[in-house]
């Protein structure tokens, strides 16, 4: 081995050796190219735990940390359980509040990873069909990857440009991971601080997830006229071969889909899907296809019940938000389960490498109760076959779980009315008094539990009379289930710049009342109409309405007098008024991104790499709130989060609480309501808006006056506010019956009063508050403790302010 030296040397002295410098040059051109494009590289490209420590820690000096721990022990390690009851800390040293947050941030970091992981499949799958410099292509837009290039600095322009952006989320994904360990983090608002990041790398994970099927599966691209999709249990015709889908990840699915349309089956057969991959299946198109023709049956909440149903001829799996007992419920109706990805195998045989005949053979004699199968060519061909090969055998035995008359009689005879049932049900449905007034021939409360029930057969688990409820329930509700038919508008994708340079001024002035994103899952706490109402109540105000996966799906369920759903009766765009559904759970990543856009787009913020100026931007000026009112999985947990370290707040349902941490702001302390302003650096006074940044609420009711509330920013004009403040206190009136009782603290001048109650809101000032009104000129002469300034610059971060 030559030894290295030191010295000085001339090319003559060099034999053979070639000196290549162009990919040299071409990086540098290109680098050069990329920065003129993107503008400057912001302070914080590809963040690690500590790089965005001071953001996350300046949020949480307004927003505290509050813990709703559900236990006083912790079970993590072998020194254990430790008692940590009254703030006691635990063998390791731990105490609650850093066992709290530490059982938060697991949840954050399992939804990110489900995420992440899924674009990992995803990408993968895609790049091997279509190769690494296939152009991404979302639309009309130039930012076509906001939250990768506002957390990473890279605006990724192939396929290929993808793989270094899932590399660091997994990378940072494993550092997380590892701090979770016992004898590592102790500190809550440190662990507060790593769910923040896991949030962010979320809406990353999310967003090379659906950038990859967007551009490669011909799904709608800022499409805001996507077609009417069919949504509901009564849209799947129980006559011909049934394919039930269930989960996120459709890429097994196209095959299944394209062998249907290249053998002539889309009229012959139904396949139909729950929870993501169905809105996916929907947005899937061949050049050739003229319109979706996959049905979507509805969310997490339906999957038991399509099951016990005996509709399903097959079930295939993908990943995530699929029931853990599938197989057994398949098997007691012969219903076949394939699992097409390696994150749910349910110890099935895997006959990947098989021959398909082989294996309908095998299912068809109920040698096997289904099987793995990872090939996808395969799989295409597998799931169609068996369908048509199980449909006459199951129509044959009449297989259903739903009890005939005689035997619905007999089931509701033997209930106790003891009670459990109820006292195990999470949406604590009167389960004894409706098995009560079915003893007496009346099934219309039974009927009622359908919709509210979320399908957990916790209720089943606890009957000391071993009934099965949830097919009770199902039987009353039979008629109600065939006429359960809505309309839900395809996944559009991304919004598009042109949509929010026309709209940016709007929302930044406040002319437009709000953004309200309605995402998450099927566990509201009183049913899925909820959606339907929050969703109408604030599109007949003019607000703008972003949905996403099962909220959108059941928002489509319900229809007005004249039999429109919302969907029908709204337009599709990136406008007040309208209602836009993005699509699946990785299009949540196009409803954060379209915050980063007004950002970069209308304010002509720098987006690379800078997200803490990014996210001030938003929480000071861009009225958007979240609402997961059905909260239920880990997912939903990493999605807020992220929302949250962007600065966008979000509402929550009630059962959210067991995710055991909120961010909640004291409203009532002045000396956490003061900004810099960007022009001097002097402090500024503004509103307690927003008022948190995660929270839980009670009803719908008390969920639309949070929302209307949680758009007010200090950045509102005086139109903007006194819009904001009508919604707000027509709602607090309508629906709590009073007015609110901090409402002057957001009145600024006379001119953010509503026009309709000025006189009347004077006289409150005057009277109550004590401010000094000129009664001739009907203004504010003293009184407010902040003063109206539309040329101010509100900022948390004193680096953005010039000097005084």
């Amino acid at each position: 081995m030559s030894k290295l030296t030191t010295g000085s040397f001339s090319i003559e002295d060099l034999e053979s050796v070639q000196i290549t410098i162009n990919n040299i040059v071409g990086a540098a051109k290109e680098a050069a190219e990329e920065a003129k494009e993107l503008g400057p590289m912001g302070p914080t490209p590809f963040p690690g735990i500590a790089t965005l420590r001071d953001w996350s820690f300046t949020l949480f000096d307004r927003y505290e940390p509050v813990y709703t721990p559900m236990c006083d022990q912790c079970c993590y390690c072998t020194f254990g359980p430790c008692n940590l009851e009254g703030n006691k800390r635990g063998a390791c040293g731990i105490d609650m509040k850093g066992q709290a947050a530490r059982e938060f941030f697991l949840r954050c970091i399992t939804g990110c990873a489900c995420h992440s992981a899924h674009g990992r499949h995803l990408l993968n799958h895609i790049i091997e069909l279509f190769g690494e410099e296939m152009p991404i292509n979302m639309g009309a837009s130039n930012v076509i990857a906001p939250n990768i290039q506002l957390v990473t600095g890279r605006q990724p322009k192939t396929l290929g440009d993808l793989k270094p952006i899932m590399e660091y989320v997994e990378e940072e994904l494993g550092q997380l991971l590892a701090t979770i360990h016992a004898g590592q983090e102790g500190a809550a608002i440190d662990y507060d601080n790593k769910s923040m990041l896991a949030g962010i790398l979320d809406h990353v994970g999310m967003e090379v997830s659906d950038i990859a099927q967007v551009t490669a599966l011909g799904f709608p691209k800022s499409d805001p006229d996507v077609p009417l999709v069919e949504v509901g249990m009564g849209t799947i015709d129980p006559k011909k071969p049934v394919i039930i889908a269930i989960g996120h990840n459709v890429a097994g699915v196209t095959y299944i889909m394209d062998y249907m349309e290249d053998n002539d089956l889309t009229d012959k057969m139904e396949i139909g899907g729950l929870c993501c991959t169905a809105f996916d299946m929907t947005r899937y198109k061949r050049e050739d296809r003229q319109a979706p023709y996959a049905k979507i049956v509805g969310s997490l909440a339906k999957e038991l019940k399509i099951v016990r149903s005996g509709i399903p001829d097959v079930i295939v799996l993908d990943e995530q938000c699929v029931r853990a007992d599938l197989v057994q419920e398949g098997q007691k109706l012969k219903i076949p389960v394939i699992a097409s990805n390696d994150k749910i195998m349910y110890g099935l045989p895997d006959r990947t490498n098989d021959d398909v005949d082989a294996i309908i053979e095998d299912i068809k004699s109920g040698a096997i109760p289904g099987c793995v199968m990872l090939d996808y060519e395969k799989l295409g061909e597998l799931v169609p076959r068996i369908a048509m090969e199980m449909a006459p055998i199951r129509d044959a035995a009449g297989l259903t779980a739903i009890p005939s008359d005689e035997e619905m009689k007999a089931l509701v005879g033997k209930c106790a009315e003891c009670g459990e049932c109820k006292i195990a049900c999470p949406e604590e449905l009167d389960i004894p008094e409706a098995m009560a007034a079915a003893k007496e021939g009346d099934l219309n409360a039974l009927e009622a539990l359908h919709d509210i029930c979320v399908g957990c057969r916790r209720c089943e688990q606890v009957c000391n009379k071993d009934i099965p409820i949830l097919d009770v329930i199902e039987k009353a509700a039979m008629k109600a289930i065939s006429e359960e038919k809505g309309l839900v508008r395809a996944g559009r994708g991304q919004v598009s710049d042109a949509e929010i340079r026309a709209e940016g001024l709007n929302l930044v002035m406040g002319t437009t009342p709000g953004v309200i994103a309605i995402i998450g899952c099927a566990n509201y706490p009183a049913g899925s109409k909820d959606v339907y109402n929050i969703a109408e109540e604030f599109l007949k105000r003019n607000y703008l309405l972003v949905v996403s996966g099962c909220s959108a799906m059941d928002i489509g369920m319900y229809k007005d007098e004249d039999g429109k759903t919302l969907y029908e009766r709204y337009p599709g765009r990136f406008e007040k008024g309208n209602i836009l559904n993005t699509g699946s759970c990785v299009s949540n990543s196009h409803i954060s991104g379209t915050v980063h856009k007004v950002a970069a787009i209308f304010a002509g913020r720098n987006l690379s790499g800078n997200l803490a100026e990014i996210a001030d931007y938003s929480l000071t000026r861009v009225g958007a709130v979240g609402l997961a009112w059905g909260a239920y999985s880990q997912k939903a947990a990493a999605i807020g989060t992220g929302c949250n370290m962007y600065g966008i707040p979000a509402v929550l349902g009630p059962h959210s609480s067991k995710y055991r941490r909120a961010l909640i702001a004291k409203n009532y302390d002045e000396s956490r309501w003061k900004v810099y302003d960007g022009r001097n650096g002097q402090e500024m006074a503004i509103p307690p808006a927003p008022e948190f940044l995660i929270t839980t609420a009670e009803t719908w009711q008390e969920t639309c006056v949070i929302l209307a509330k949680n758009c007010i920013r200090p950045s509102d004009n005086n139109m903007g506010r006194s819009i904001k403040l009508t919604h707000w206190m027509e709602l607090s009136e309508k629906y709590l019956g009073i007015m609110p009782e901090d409402w002057w603290k957001y009145v600024r001048h006379e001119a953010d009063l509503p026009l309709s109650k000025r006189e009347e809101l004077l006289k409150k000032l005057e009277a109550e508050h004590g401010w000094e009104i000129d009664w001739k000129k009907k203004k504010i002469i003293s009184g407010p403790a902040i003063k109206f300034d539309v040329s101010a610059q509100p900022t948390n971060l004193k680096r953005l302010c010039k000097e005084a």
